[in-house]
């Protein structure tokens, strides 16, 4: 088949999107002479990727933004079905990728699509089903939008990649999908920690010395901050002061953390640096007593995998799919939980016997997902729809 790989306006202030995108695209740039199927490359004009694309053998098609009257088309025929069956209408996208003689679409970026084309998607989360009251996924209609656009999306796709068991349920839960359509595929530890980590000569100046808290987060509500800042808190009070370092792009929530950080009397021992890149973050991890990923949303996530990589002890939530995802790899917490934050990053300070098993079971997950895999598993979904999709043009 002929693929087009669709690569979402992702940004490197985006954190874990941005960085997957990344991965996977310049993976399959790496593997592709691996598969009979031909790809093409669809993104924004950009190019790198177009660039890139060339050099890896792959065909690159511009996705161009909207113009005015095709955006009110759009908005039609998603409220008015019946618009697209009187007029034969199809989306710009669609028509781009139907002219590129395109069969199959492979979405990288969880934003729907209008499109009648067959196509695979992989799913992140479903937060907003999960924990509607975080405002991220609620206000101003977000969650309305985010239902509205993604309850079809899914229930009409070919195949959809979930990370773990627990997200393959969601799916099937919230939205009906039959489970033979929906496969799991594991987050890859991320390939830019290898190259930059073989540079030794990367240094950065850091806030603290070494053996600080670490957590590289987006300012939003859900990545539970102040849980975390209270259990930093309870150890203060015990004499215990060890410093974080709270990295990521505000999201609209970074006021506020801020402001708790001053009313807890935190601002000596806490770091908030904002969005870093990627030779920083590799500076950050290495320097870290531990990642506290206390995220409350799930099933999995990149950080403790780049943690893993690096050598760095992982203290995460216990959200659903957490415990498949990273095993006896990471102490594992309530993130509602201050004092029980608390104990585990003070098991981490006191037991280097307790750190060291953790940074060797941590390497040993790294190690097991791939970019590469993971890309390669794609290829295996496309030949089993391949008969499917043979039998029209």
């Amino acid at each position: 088949m002929r693929v087009g790989l669709y690569l979402d306006s992702y940004q490197p202030k985006d954190g874990g999107g941005y960085t997957m995108q990344t991965e996977l695209f310049r993976a399959l740039c790496r593997v592709n002479k691996e598969t009979k199927h031909e790809f093409v490359i669809i993104s924004q004009p950009d190019q790198r990727i177009a660039e890139e694309s060339k050099a890896a053998g792959l065909g690159w098609l511009p996705d161009n933004r909207l113009a005015f009257p095709e955006k009110i088309a759009e908005f039609l025929a998603r409220y008015w079905p019946k618009f697209r069956n009187r007029f034969h209408w199809r989306a710009s996208f669609e028509r781009k990728a139907r002219d590129a003689e395109i069969d199959f679409i492979w979405f990288l970026g969880p934003r729907p699509k209008t499109i009648d084309l067959p196509y695979l998607t992989i799913v992140l989360d479903l937060q907003h089903r999960k924990q509607p009251w975080f405002p991220e996924v609620s206000e101003y209609s977000e969650w309305e939008t985010r239902e509205r656009l993604l309850a079809p999306f899914l229930m009409r796709s070919a195949a959809i990649i979930a990370g773990t068991q627990a997200g393959k349920k969601e799916i099937v839960q919230f939205f009906q999908v039959p489970e033979n359509r929906i496969h799991i595929l594991p987050h890859p530890t991320p390939d830019y920690i290898k190259s930059i980590s073989s540079n030794s000569g990367a240094s950065h100046k850091l806030p603290f010395p070494s053996g600080f808290l670490f957590y590289p987060a987006q300012f939003w509500a859900h990545k539970n901050h102040i849980n975390l800042l209270l259990a930093i808190k309870i150890l203060a009070n015990e004499g215990l002061k060890i410093p974080a370092i709270f990295t990521g792009s505000d999201f609209g929530n970074e006021k506020f953390v801020k402001q708790q950080i001053s009313n807890l009397g935190l601002g000596e021992q806490i770091s908030v640096i904002g969005f870093v890149d990627q030779s920083e973050l590799i500076s950050l991890y290495q320097g870290a007593l531990a990642l506290t990923y206390v995220s409350y949303f799930g099933p999995e996530n990149l950080p403790p995998l780049e943690a893993f990589a690096l050598g760095c002890p992982v203290i995460a939530a216990n959200v659903d799919g957490a415990e498949e995802q990273m095993k006896d790899a990471a102490l594992l917490v309530n993130p509602a939980d201050p004092k029980e934050i608390a104990n585990a990053i003070r098991k981490i300070y006191s037991d280097a016997q307790l750190r060291n098993d953790l940074i060797a079971r941590g390497k040993i997950r790294a190690a097991q997902w791939t970019s590469e895999d993971f890309v390669r598993h794609v290829f295996r979904i496309l030949d089993e729809f391949e008969p499917v999709r043979r039998n029209w043009d």
